[in-house]
């Protein structure tokens, strides 16, 4: 194993220029199995590198908690279903968070083992020993509260996601005051840290960034949670990198850093997209709305709507020129892709020119509704991002919206009132029929109401995304219900 110690900064290399490429890679569809082959070839090369050239390595724990972990993640791959997959990615997010809290712990702990040990004794075993210099407590600091912060924030967006009842929002005039007061002592605490390397602040430094983690989180809106999965993607990054210079290893740096960049930039293409500054988005409450208009004194005003059946909307679309379907969050859930695939290479065969409408934010993550489409094998190129279609809109014959709500709300361009005003949106209400696949006229994951919903020209359809789209399939078969 001399040979692995010897030339261990060039297996880092080699890995850390296959990361670059796995990016790369998860570009796009076509090259995103190449890409993620070269991330598993990186990570083996990282971790077995890291494994050879460790001092003295305790080999029994660290063998039984990488199988373990091996166990819990192929089992968990294997078995979450897709409508899982948002609050899975934010958990996986929590435990790169606890991993730099815990190593940032574990090193303090070890240096001042040594400390204790005094220099005399540690020469006369032949440990070459340098207490913590300044630039190493800075690295412990930014390292731990970042990554605290990422787990906390992490668990809190996975039980949102997951509707678990102690992810409650919480929200009111006494919140940021509590926000600003945890976060100025959790700095005050790391400072005292970082210039005396005292554990009594560290300790404090860790539990306030805990603190910090949840409610920094907490008061953040149901329709800004994909944001929010993004940039804890990016922060659980951000404590990688700075724990890969405590630990004084390249690759932990460099797979760090991509990680962290990538996920703020993916986050500033979302707040782009939500037309709405990331600051906004964390620190300016919950994005919602009242249900509906009231008449006032809490009475709400009934708004006129038009049902139709699986039948009607399978005549339409099988007359139809151009069919534009738009998937939100009821698609995932009621698992219907490959319905929905099915009822597209139908149309399809029939003359009708059928493509995909994907808004930047839709579902409950980053490229939700994309995973679910190469789910069911839809074409790429049929496919396309909300600049790309809303220019075509206005001509096309009938738009299907599946589970979809906040991402084609018309109130964002017609209603200054609307918390989401000036939010770009897939402008579906342009089409010239505009059907809608719900389970009831509940609001979205924003808690906004429709104007779409209400609009003359569309048709609602009530019923599970996955039996509606089936039965529009049969009703275009003629193979009826």
């Amino acid at each position: 194993m001399e040979f692995i110690r010897e030339y261990a900064d060039w297996f880092y290399l080699i890995g850390a220029v296959l990361f670059i490429l796995t990016l790369r890679g998860l570009s796009g569809p076509k090259t995103a199995i190449a890409g993620n082959r070269y991330g598993m070839i990186a990570m083996a090369i990282a971790v077995l590198t890291t494994f050879f050239v460790a001092d003295n390595p305790v080999v029994w724990m660290i063998v039984g908690a990488m199988v373990l972990g091996a166990i819990v993640g192929i089992a968990r791959a294997r078995t979450v279903p897709m409508t899982q997959m948002p609050e899975t990615v934010a958990l996986m997010h929590s435990l790169v968070g606890l991993a730099a809290v815990l190593i940032a712990i574990a090193a303090i702990i070890h240096n001042n083992k040594l400390v204790e040990l005094g220099p005399d004794l540690l020469a006369a075993n032949g440990i070459n020993f340098h207490e913590m210099s300044k630039v190493h407590l800075f690295e412990l600091f930014v390292g731990c509260f970042v990554g605290a912060i990422t787990f906390t924030a992490s668990v809190f967006a996975y039980g949102k996601l997951a509707a678990k009842k102690w992810a409650k929002t919480i929200s009111g005039a006494w919140v940021k005051p509590v926000q600003a007061l945890i976060f100025i002592a959790m700095l005050g605490f790391g400072i005292h840290f970082f210039l005396t390397g005292n554990m009594i602040s560290f300790w404090a430094m860790t539990g306030l960034a805990l603190a910090f983690g949840w409610v920094w989180i907490a008061p953040v809106g149901g329709g800004d949670m994909p944001v929010v999965v993004s940039l804890l993607n990016s922060f659980s990054g951000w404590a990688a990198a700075g724990i890969g210079f405590t630990l004084e290893n390249n690759m932990l740096i460099v797979a760090g850093s991509l990680v962290g960049s990538s996920g703020a930039i993916l986050s500033y293409i979302m707040c782009k997209a939500m037309n709405r500054s990331i600051i906004n988005v964390l620190f300016g409450g919950a994005m919602g709305g009242a249900a509906a208009p009231t008449a006032g004194a809490g009475e709400q005003v009934q708004r006129n709507y038009r049902s139709g059946s699986a039948d009607d909307a399978g005549f339409l679309m099988s007359n139809a020129d151009s069919v534009v379907i738009v998937p939100g969050y009821g698609m995932a859930q009621g698992r219907a892709q490959n319905a929905v695939k099915e009822l597209a290479n139908l149309l399809k065969e029939q003359g009708v020119t059928v493509r995909f409408a994907i808004h930047p934010v839709a579902g409950r993550m980053p490229g939700h509704m994309n995973v679910l489409l190469a789910e069911a094998d839809v074409p790429y190129e049929d496919i396309l991002e909300m600049d790309e279609i809303n220019s075509d809109f206005p001509a096309t014959d009938v738009v299907l919206v599946i589970g979809a709500n906040d991402v084609v709300n018309p109130a964002a361009k017609d209603d200054p009132n609307s918390p989401i005003y000036g939010m770009p949106i897939l402008e579906a209400h342009k089409a010239r029929t505009i059907m809608v696949i719900k389970r009831s006229m509940a609001t979205g994951y924003a808690g906004l109401d429709n104007d779409l919903f209400y609009n003359d020209k569309t048709m609602m359809i009530f019923g599970d995304a996955k039996k509606v789209v089936e039965d529009m399939t049969k009703s275009i078969n003629g193979t009826g219900h």
